[in-house]
């Protein structure tokens, strides 16, 4: 795996919340680090879940260490991190957003075992803005604006600029996961924003029309753009989660999550 060299910045760091046997994993998008999860994650883990937001490899350092990684890279990131829920927890789920989302489908590929996935404006098949600078062929970085969050307030850590190199990564690997959806059968929850300025809805569409899974289920979220973890749509995106988790728990060996003490 490729070895950064820029420490993590303040805030971006992973993070590991101890609760019951339920696992959860969380994985953010594209550019961004757990800071963007923080506040869905923390809910989480008040319900008593075990959660562990996972940080991926180049993200959150500098953008010379997004640069070197190929998206194996991220893919062996999420894979530690549902390696580290499993040797803890009796049930992991999976929540990812954007190409957290992406990671996160591919992993139901390759995990047959999981007991659930839940997406938030997964990058499957189309990100217009990017595929369009995927025609620059000089430029090594191109530069960033605000993310994608219809709430003002909200500030998320990120890069300033994008490797060109890295967004062909995450164009190569949406191609990879999308040809393979029909072989993802776990139970899926989809929590789409509408108004997404980054990843088109029709993603989630997409997903939805392809996978083999019986139990999938999605629900929008109207008042958020493509960073909706951040948004104003955050308990909404913590309440959908928890009703998805206990559901499929009750449907599995009718266990119930302890509660965590208020």
């Amino acid at each position: 795996m490729m070895k950064e060299q820029y420490k993590v910045m303040d805030g971006a760091e992973s993070f590991f919340i101890k609760g019951n046997e339920v696992g959860i994993l969380i994985s953010h998008g594209f550019m961004g680090t757990p800071q963007s999860m923080e506040y869905v994650a923390h809910r989480l883990a008040e319900q008593g879940y075990t959660v562990y937001a996972a940080r991926l490899k180049g993200h959150g350092t500098h953008h010379y260490d997004l640069e070197k990684c190929t998206y194996k890279d991220w893919v062996a990131s999420i894979e530690e991190g549902y390696k580290k829920l499993k040797a803890q927890c009796s049930k992991v789920f999976v929540l990812g957003q954007s190409m957290g989302g992406t990671l996160t489908a591919n992993l139901a590929l390759t995990h047959k075992d999981i007991d659930g996935i839940m997406l938030i404006n997964p990058a499957i098949n189309s990100i217009p803005e990017m595929e369009h600078l995927d025609q620059i062929v000089n430029d090594r970085f191109v530069e960033e604006g605000r993310p994608d969050i219809h709430n003002e307030e909200a500030v998320e850590i990120t890069y300033t600029h994008a490797p060109m190199k890295s967004i062909r990564e995450l164009l190569s690997f949406m191609k990879v996961v999308s040809f393979k959806l029909s072989a993802i059968e776990a139970p899926l929850l989809c929590l789409t924003s509408p108004e997404d300025h980054v990843v088109p809805a029709s993603n989630s569409t997409y997903l939805l029309n392809h996978v083999s899974s019986q139990d999938k289920k999605q629900m929008m979220l109207p008042n958020s753009y493509h960073v909706a973890s951040m948004d104003f749509d955050q308990d909404t995106i913590v309440k959908q989660c928890t009703s998805f988790i206990e559901s499929n728990l009750q449907k599995f060996n009718n266990v119930i999550p302890l509660r965590a003490a208020k």
